[in-house]
């Protein structure tokens, strides 16, 4: 019920390598040192490392000690990439670079795979080849769908992969999983009304496309409301409107734009047709006309049965029953849902508790993730990096004699 020892009594190196990674953040597809970084700590603890993938992407491969039947590949993937915001906190491994900042924990991620590599290179305990797979561009880019659009199965044909993001507000040293969908899919739309300008004095000789979005913001809520099936769960949020710039001019043009998410396919489905038949319809009754661009971004993260309850195993032997919750689903979402639907998987949370763990100097606001006073918390790197390296043994345990 606590951390492999070995990887434990390395505490103190992968906690300098989060913060280091922590003071030099880079967006995605940007994670050139980072990259560097982790490439050449593999290599230095002899793992092969592939770079290139998804121009920043690093893969390393382990080769266990012990015969295998037939090759056998898993999976262990963790993403590298910060956030395009200024940091707030002034402790020492705050960032160093303006409008960068490490706000989402990868550099804690980043960290605990290395963690795992470093113990799976020394132990060999296995039969079969571990892919660690260190991933450019979460946050902007999907950079797991440019891993796979680039040849990332073909090179390495992986039977089964496993992810894990930290999440603030559960206790550090529990962890969170569940089967099905734990993270929704995100859609982007914008809508493009077209009136007819006018003097504000004037209203009936111009068509007021603010007016319209006024209409059109409350029908768009109906789809949840009214459209959906009730225990379905889905979001329609509008989160930006811009139309004019002077007080006695009716606009001719309004635009509108947010997100959308949802757990399941058919759902998606049914929100975009409804909200095409809504710009539409609530533009020409009032003499406007609408367009809508619906852009999805990332599907649901969907975990598979087999897998989840793989890692609901490892996990309660690793820190006990106890310690392992049910993850309810979430309307964030993640690129990894583009790998779970290739391959069967999971993607688990690994507490990173309740903001205590920050030192002197952090900023005022909450340690949540995407908050520029927010930091991962190094006393759980071992325990994430143990969790990593016993599903690979775990998983690739060799037959029995």
């Amino acid at each position: 019920m606590s951390p492999i020892a070995a990887i434990a009594a390395r505490h103190d190196e992968l906690t300098a390598i989060r913060r280091d990674l922590h003071a030099h953040p880079e967006l995605g597809f940007e994670e050139f040192r980072t990259a560097a970084l982790v490439a050449d700590k593999l290599r230095s603890w002899g793992i092969e490392a592939h770079t290139g993938l998804a121009r920043t992407g690093v893969v390393g491969l382990i080769e266990g000690r012990h015969a295998t039947a037939q090759p056998r590949m898993l999976g262990l993937r963790a993403d590298m990439d910060a956030l395009p915001m200024d940091e707030h906190n002034r402790f020492a491994h705050a960032s160093r670079t303006p409008g960068r900042m490490h706000a989402c924990g990868h550099d804690g991620h980043t960290a605990m795979l290395l963690g795992a590599a470093q113990y799976l290179a020394q132990t060999r305990d296995f039969a079969g080849t571990v892919a660690l797979i260190f991933q450019p561009a979460e946050e902007f880019g999907g950079g797991a769908n440019v891993m796979l659009r680039e040849g990332l199965l073909q090179r390495y044909p992986l039977e089964a992969v496993f992810g894990m993001h930290n999440m603030p507000g559960i206790e550090a040293g529990a962890f969170a999983l569940s089967s099905g969908p734990v993270l929704a899919s995100n859609s982007e739309f914008k809508i493009t009304l077209q009136g007819k300008g006018g003097h504000a004095a004037m209203p009936h000789l111009a068509v007021d496309p603010i007016v319209v979005a006024g209409q059109l913001i409350g029908a768009l809520q109906s789809i949840v409301s009214r459209s959906k099936p009730p225990l379905e769960s889905a979001v329609v949020s509008v989160t930006t409107l811009q139309a004019g710039d002077t007080f006695n001019v009716i606009a001719e043009q309004c635009r509108m734009g947010g997100t959308v998410r949802a757990y399941t396919e058919p759902v998606l489905d049914m929100i975009e047709q409804r909200m095409r038949e809504l710009v539409e319809f609530t533009a020409r009754a009032h003499g406007a006309s609408g367009q809508l661009e619906f852009n999805r971004i990332y599907p649901a993260t969907v975990n598979h049965e087999a897998q989840t309850a793989f890692a609901q195993a490892v996990l309660q032997e690793l820190v006990g029953p106890q310690r392992v919750l049910r993850q309810a689903p979430i309307m964030a979402a993640e690129d990894f849902a583009f790998m779970l639907q290739k391959i069967p998987g999971c993607y688990a949370f690994i507490g990173n508790g309740d903001g205590s763990h920050r030192l002197d100097g952090h900023g005022e606001g909450p340690c949540l993730v995407h908050n520029p006073s927010y930091d991962f918390n190094d006393a759980i790197l071992p325990l994430g990096a143990s969790y990593l390296a016993r599903l690979a043994e775990r998983w690739l345990a060799p037959a029995a004699a």
